[in-house]
């Protein structure tokens, strides 16, 4: 059977997150000690309270990581004595001053190589549960399409995003592969919707997922190779 999509995750497929994610947290609490002093420097369990409280009271801000994060630092500079309006401003500030610094990622290698080959066999599109834009990111044109759990409202590994990948590149579930690195959000996800499944593991780590991907690869240049292989053996 042909592949006519390949669908990929991104954080900790296509770049390593935990650095990305360290930079833009300091990043953001340097730019918080400059420009709204009144905070002062909030221990991480307060903003984890201000979440969780948060979650409790609309559990679908799970999806919305971008949205999540806005609220937790309003409700935190609003604690902290500023007026609502002001409050708002600096969230929103401190916001975009955290997503610049998010996309600042190292790409793994071979991620240009492979998707230039790929975006030429193949329609490529993104399934994500976080919030990187790949258009931010210079990989904007090896897609066709972006999906995530912000836009769409339910994330991985809930069928659905996979779902909607395949209707709007126009494909049936069996001519779809997605490659993630998560063996529950990636790869569950993606079995339970009927696509087939790479799992990306450049670690070498032992798998703790229920039903085993389709394949596995140390680092996307096996990909295109693996691809081919997955399409004769079920043709």
């Amino acid at each position: 059977m042909s592949i006519a999509l390949v669908t990929f995750d991104l954080d900790d497929t296509l770049w390593s997150v935990a650095p990305v994610m360290h930079g833009a947290e300091a990043a953001l609490r340097d730019w918080l000690a400059a420009e709204a002093p009144l905070l002062g420097p909030i221990p991480i369990e307060h903003l984890w309270e201000i979440r969780r409280r948060l979650m409790q009271l609309e559990p679908d801000l799970r999806h919305r990581l971008s949205e999540l994060r806005r609220r937790i630092l309003d409700i935190a500079l609003r604690e902290a004595g500023y007026a609502e309006q002001q409050a708002a401003q600096l969230a929103e500030q401190g916001f975009q001053v955290f997503l610049q610094a998010r996309h600042q990622v190292e790409l793994f290698p071979d991620v240009h190589a492979t998707l230039e080959t790929l975006t030429n066999r193949y329609c490529l599109g993104v399934i994500t549960n976080g919030n990187a834009d790949v258009r931010r990111l210079g990989l904007a044109d090896y897609f066709r399409f972006a999906l995530s759990a912000e836009q769409l409202g339910i994330g991985k590994p809930d069928p659905r995003p996979f779902n909607e990948a395949l209707q709007l590149a126009g494909v049936l579930a069996h001519q779809a592969v997605h490659i993630g690195d998560h063996p529950g959000d990636d790869i569950s996800g993606a079995l339970s919707a009927g696509l087939r499944a790479v799992w990306f593991n450049p670690q070498g780590k032992a798998w703790t997922g229920a039903q085993p991907a389709h394949a596995e690869i140390r680092s996307l240049a096996e990909l295109p190779a693996v691809l081919e292989r997955l399409a004769g053996a079920s043709a």
